[in-house]
């Protein structure tokens, strides 16, 4: 499966040209609160992506793709991950049986954008998206994203989930209530009792059966990459010159913990890139660069 047609082919472009855009955009924030108080540790001049890439093996020892990690620490942004990559290979026989398609027959191809931000100011949330296509013997779109902030704001809160409700509305009347209900279910952690954020929308499984299937499917996955563009930025303007204390960044750092516990046990992305022997430092860069659980 290395002949990539034009489908997954169109899909890694536009996630390798989001991810310039995002990255872009995330510096242009960095410039902007250079002044601002910063962390000890912090660099003195606004941070800049450095980009890794990588290449993959799979289980029988065959090429299979790679991809690039790019991660940014600097003032604002006290640790950013931005990672594409798009792999392609057999699944090990008993990792295929839970991926649908995959168990009559083990080749795959997996595109996507992953991108955790863990910021420095209390009052900035943290922020996960990730969007992806996949083929098996069968072909879908997945991806989506929530705000994770350790001091909510309900007009932050309000501000994120509104435009991803008209994004889900231009597309598909169904589409907010669904995958709203699916961020929340997805993202709750059982030995907790609660959910890791405030919500946003989470989806997958928006099957390809047809070219019309694609370009729709396909048309609101860009529009979740665009919506993302158009709300975490002007929310972390909005909140990073906020003075905060160090009662706030305790617990800030305490919410992380349970960020650190969710994305380790029950994230259905690090178990994918652990099984199908991604780049661990990409897979785990998802993880806060400090935490506490006291």
């Amino acid at each position: 499966m290395t002949d990539f047609d034009h489908q997954q082919l169109a899909a890694e472009s536009w996630f390798r040209t989001l991810r310039d855009r995002i990255t872009a955009e995330f510096e242009k924030i960095e410039d902007e609160g250079a002044t601002l108080p910063a962390l000890p540790n912090a660099p003195a001049a606004p941070g800049r992506f450095v980009y890794t890439p990588w290449d993959r093996l799979d289980h029988t020892g065959a090429h299979g793709g790679g991809g690039t990690m790019g991660v940014m620490k600097g003032r604002i942004f006290e640790k950013v991950g931005v990672n594409i990559s798009t792999v392609h290979g057999q699944f090990n026989p008993e990792f295929a049986k839970s991926i649908p398609g995959a168990a009559e027959d083990p080749r795959f191809f997996a595109t996507g954008i992953s991108l955790v931000a863990h910021m420095a100011n209390p009052h900035v949330p943290a922020v996960h998206m990730n969007t992806r296509f996949l083929v098996t013997s069968k072909r879908w779109f997945g991806g989506g994203s929530d705000l994770n902030p350790a001091l909510p704001r309900d007009e932050d809160t309000a501000f994120f989930k509104g435009a991803f409700e008209a994004a889900g509305n231009r597309h598909d009347p169904a589409h907010w209530p669904r995958h709203s209900a699916w961020c929340d279910e997805y993202f709750h952690i059982p030995h907790r009792n609660r959910n890791r954020g405030v919500g946003g929308i989470f989806y997958d499984w928006l099957n390809v059966e047809s070219e019309d299937d694609f370009e729709r499917n396909f048309a609101y996955t860009r529009d979740v990459g665009e919506t993302f563009l158009a709300t975490f930025p002007v929310i972390a303007r909005r909140r990073m010159a906020e003075a905060w204390n160090e009662e706030e960044r305790l617990a800030l750092l305490r919410y992380r913990g349970l960020y650190a516990e969710y994305n380790l046990v029950y994230d259905r992305g690090t178990a994918f890139g652990l099984k199908t022997s991604g780049n661990i430092d990409a897979i785990l860069m998802s993880l806060p660069p400090e935490a506490r659980w006291d």
